[in-house]
């Protein structure tokens, strides 16, 4: 891997992995269409880092005070929605560990399909929109019902394609949320999963002993992360204005095109 490829591949991931659009999707798509090599393990660790960089510092006031809140709920000082928030977004993670972790090697291999990434985006793509018509936008707060729900929504992100964002900002519509708050819990939800990922790839990297060419790692990682807060930053400044339309469009077209691109390749 070259630096382009270091720099190409950490603007997509940056771009793509808080829009509700499926990062492995464009992952896949693009050394396809230019011909690249896989990127290979240790830079996708590199991206990770960089785009969990990226959202911790978007939302390190919001995280300060969950953390501080948290603390006070362990000691006694009660339960504050700060507090509340904070255990909800540790209970909507525990889903998509346990799924993660009961999935084999073989099934998780067998879930890269493009033609399956291809399925999940365009199905994923209808809720979406399904979830974007029918949307009630009432409450800026979650119940601990409404925490599992979404957790549970977060888990079927596994399936690649189907968008972590995309999925739970779905979630968050058909409860009844309101679209920047389903969006902020969404990427509140997203830091303890990056970082679990994040933290699995880097064991499973160090157990390889696979050489790492360091200097695009840290491309890899600052790339990704300054075009992840940008990306972050965007969305929710244009979510209201925009809505989620153009994002199920968009995914619509991806899904079409990587059908086109791969049953080709499989027959």
């Amino acid at each position: 891997m070259d630096i382009l490829q270091a720099i190409a591949l950490a603007v997509l991931q940056g771009v793509t992995e808080f829009l509700p659009i499926s990062s492995s999707a464009h992952l896949i798509l693009l050394p396809v269409i230019v011909g690249w090599q896989d990127q290979g393990l240790a830079f996708d660790v590199a991206v990770h880092v960089g785009t969990l960089t990226a959202v911790t510092m978007y939302y390190r006031k919001d995280l300060a005070k969950l953390i501080s809140s948290w603390c006070g709920s362990l000691v006694g000082k009660g339960f504050n929605d700060e507090a509340k928030l904070a255990w909800y977004v540790g209970l909507g993670t525990i889903p998509v560990g346990l799924v993660g972790i009961s999935l084999s090697d073989a099934m998780q291999e067998a879930l890269r399909n493009p033609l399956i990434i291809a399925a999940a985006t365009i199905i994923f793509a209808l809720l979406l929109w399904w979830a974007e018509k029918r949307a009630r936008e009432r409450r800026h707060t979650i119940t601990l019902n409404d925490a599992l729900l979404i957790g549970l929504f977060q888990a079927l992100a596994l399936i690649p394609g189907t968008s972590r964002s995309g999925i739970t900002i779905t979630a968050g519509l058909l409860l009844g949320l309101k679209r920047e708050f389903a969006a902020r819990y969404s990427f509140l939800l997203s830091i303890p999963v990056i970082a679990l990922a994040g933290f699995l790839k880097a064991l499973e990297l160090y157990q390889s002993n696979v050489a790492v060419s360091w200097d695009l790692m840290l491309i890899g990682a600052g790339v990704s992360a300054i075009v992840a807060y940008l990306s972050i930053a965007w969305f929710l400044k244009l979510l209201n204005r925009i809505g989620m339309m153009p994002f199920v469009w968009y995914r619509l077209i991806l899904g079409v095109v990587l059908i086109g691109i791969f049953s080709g390749q499989t027959q």
